[in-house]
């Protein structure tokens, strides 16, 4: 089986206003990285009603619809925007992430990374914010869990900004282990280590700006202990790669390895456990940067699947 790559052109739909570092250009940075790997390409399906449903409620979906302009952009928050096309790309992102965790579950690919945008991981119930509009990881989770009647999930978030919500979603279900390494103080404000979940199933790992890419590895061994102990299922990574030191909207000091070796910490965790991993684009702003790192995290995903 090869590693499942889920995208669509729709991702370049999504535009957003000049300087803005959710930008059209990400998409190609990250495809172009992609391009000459060995990989099962697949197109990213709008998700149905019913999968937002389980996160988001009818009056938050009615709300993005609305809000969709004809032309030029709906502001939504200081960092959030909407365009004419970006409903179609944030369903496709939401869709890709649900097919992605369908393949690997069935067994038709070894695993699955969504190369999709805009990002979900700060979407709370019935906030869009931090430039997303669909909690993608979140969503993926509680498909795995009441769709494919999956006992545990685990949703493992490596971007440099906490995943306020995967974490808002994600709060109150038993079923799903939650954890982050994210920089502290930083955007959005959450993820201190106090914040665990209504059932004690979630773990924020802060890191002060500066630390580097031993101390990033370092939270993840940590990290990556405890969710053994959940001994989850399947295994979905909210994959955002602005913890490069080369990135313009944080401070920590990582470089492509260090996303490769966390990387193959989580595969080798979820081999053991037999759990597959299905993979979701997330943040990451220095295009070369992107491009680099998440060429670096699909190789050892495909090095996993052989």
């Amino acid at each position: 089986m090869a590693t499942a790559l889920f995208t669509h052109p729709d991702a370049e739909r999504h535009i957003t206003p000049p300087g803005h570092p959710e930008q059209v250009a990400r998409y190609a940075a990250v495809i172009g990285a992609l391009e000459d790997l060995d990989l099962d390409r697949r197109e990213a399906p709008r998700a149905d009603e019913a999968d937002i449903l389980r996160c988001h409620p009818q009056s938050y979906l009615d709300r993005i619809r609305t809000a969709i302009p004809d032309q030029g952009w709906q502001m939504l928050d200081a960092d959030t925007h909407l365009s004419p096309g970006s409903l179609d790309a944030a369903l496709r992102g939401a869709g890709g992430a649900v097919a992605a965790v369908d393949a690997v579950l069935a067994g038709q690919a070894a695993n699955a990374f969504v190369a999709m945008r805009p990002p979900g991981h700060h979407a709370e119930r019935e906030t869009p914010m931090g430039f997303c509009l669909f909690g993608n990881a979140a969503i993926a989770a509680k498909r795995a869990l009441d769709h494919h009647g999956l006992d545990r999930v685990a949703v493992l978030d490596f971007d440099v900004h906490h995943g306020n919500g995967t974490q808002d979603l994600l709060w109150d279900e038993s079923r799903a282990f939650f954890a982050s390494s994210h920089q502290m103080p930083l955007y959005p404000g959450t993820g201190a280590a106090s914040e665990r979940g209504a059932h004690g199933q979630m773990m924020n790992v802060p890191l002060p700006p500066g630390s580097d890419g031993a101390a990033g590895q370092a939270a993840w061994r940590g990290i990556l202990a405890r969710c053994r102990d959940f001994a989850p299922q399947l295994v979905i990574v909210s994959a955002g790669f602005d913890a490069h030191a080369a990135d313009p909207l944080a401070q920590l000091d990582w470089d492509d390895g260090d996303f490769a070796a966390i990387t193959r910490m989580i595969c080798d965790m979820a081999a053991d456990l037999s759990a597959p991993v299905a993979s979701c684009l997330e943040g990451g702003y220095d295009l070369a940067a992107l491009g680099r790192s998440a060429r670096a995290h699909v190789h050892v995903l495909l090095e996993a699947g052989r």
